[in-house]
């Protein structure tokens, strides 16, 4: 991933780089390492010097140009990863292995309008919610359109979904208006029909205040970012009500602008959140590991200005969306090898 997602001109080169930012801090053996950053089609573009000279010879910029202007939600799978920008009105679409930057969402009869949400089955379908034609498009891999799931009948303002592995369940994040009373998540089989749905304005358990986001974990749990309970709600495959994680605050597992939410393939929860403007990571059962990243002004590895969403791979990976800054941040898990080696008197 770093050769594919970087390039260093040769001032670059010739200076010293920085060490890497990695997680957590002393005395704790380190668990993640800063990878790339992600902000132009010629982050993954083949930088060889025939590929140069045709770029300065026809005057072809655009492997230059910011690949989004409003980066959202982010979902990444299989060496592709998947943008939502909500100023351009589409998707766009990191291809690693292929070396290639592509965009779709933006043709009829799938244009979208307002791509808020973002989620991926095991076949690399991309579910696309959709906050103001009040429905989630599926499309290929390619983006090619698939189907439509739900419509004005039955969401208001969807800005979240997920979906089980198999894709035969689709979980759709209603966070309606403000005054509404019906914030609350609704399921979906693979067809379209709707099958149940949870949850009412409110603070009890299965009860929403501004949902936004959620996440499915491998064993089919439900995870549900609650933002303006400032918690995660976890359901079973059927909607029955596990358990909840965090509160307002400022210490640790607390939360203050809680913004994505991803679930890893050992179901660690990911929760990136604006106010403090880091990644704070728990188990699957909830219970608080560590943090990831810090706040800062200054546009720097693993320093954010304005977290929106985070997504996880199948190798570990996360990806982090930082809209100030107008990047996507990848970060790896550290083997343990790797581990001892940076910090070799770390507590195991």
């Amino acid at each position: 991933m770093v050769s594919s997602c970087s390039s260093l001109s040769d001032k670059d080169a010739a200076a010293p780089a920085p060490p890497l930012p990695i997680w957590p801090s002393e005395p704790d053996l380190p668990r993640y390492i800063y990878e790339t950053a992600l902000r132009s089609p010629a982050d993954i573009l083949t930088a060889d010097d025939a590929e140069r000279m045709r770029r300065n010879l026809t005057g072809d910029d655009s492997a230059e140009r910011p690949a989004f202007e409003k980066p959202a939600a982010i979902v990444a799978g299989k060496g592709r990863i998947y943008v939502a920008d909500i100023a351009q009105r589409r998707i766009a679409v990191f291809d690693v292995p292929r070396r290639r930057f592509f965009r779709f969402g933006f043709r009829p009869p799938a244009a979208l309008s307002q791509p808020a949400g973002l989620a991926l089955d095991d076949a690399m379908n991309v579910y696309v919610a959709d906050a103001q034609h009040r429905r989630v498009f599926v499309f290929d891999p390619l983006g090619l359109p698939i189907r439509t799931i739900g419509g004005s009948n039955d969401l208001a303002r969807p800005t979240g979904v997920a979906v089980s592995r198999d894709g035969k369940r689709i979980y759709v994040v209603d966070r309606a208006q403000n005054e509404s009373d019906n914030h609350r998540v609704i399921a979906y089989d693979e067809t379209g029909n709707r099958l149940w749905s949870i949850g009412s304005r409110g603070s009890d358990s299965a009860q929403f205040n501004i949902p936004l986001q959620a996440a499915v974990g491998p064993d089919g749990a439900l995870h549900v970012l609650d933002s303006g309970n400032f918690r995660v709600q976890t359901f079973d495959a059927d909607g029955r009500f596990l358990r909840s994680t965090g509160k307002l605050g400022s210490a640790s597992g607390a939360f203050a602008r809680p913004r994505g939410i991803a679930v890893d393939h050992e179901g660690k929860i990911f929760v990136s959140d604006a106010g403090f403007n880091n990644l704070q990571v728990f188990d699957a059962e909830g219970r608080m590991l560590m943090s990831i990243g810090r706040a800062s002004l200054q546009d720097r590895p693993g320093q954010y200005a304005l977290l929106a969403g985070v997504a996880a791979d199948e190798t570990g990976r996360i990806y982090v969306v930082d809209q100030y800054f107008n990047k996507v941040e990848v970060i790896r898990p550290l083997s343990r090898d790797e581990a001892l080696a940076l910090r070799p008197d770390a507590e195991q």
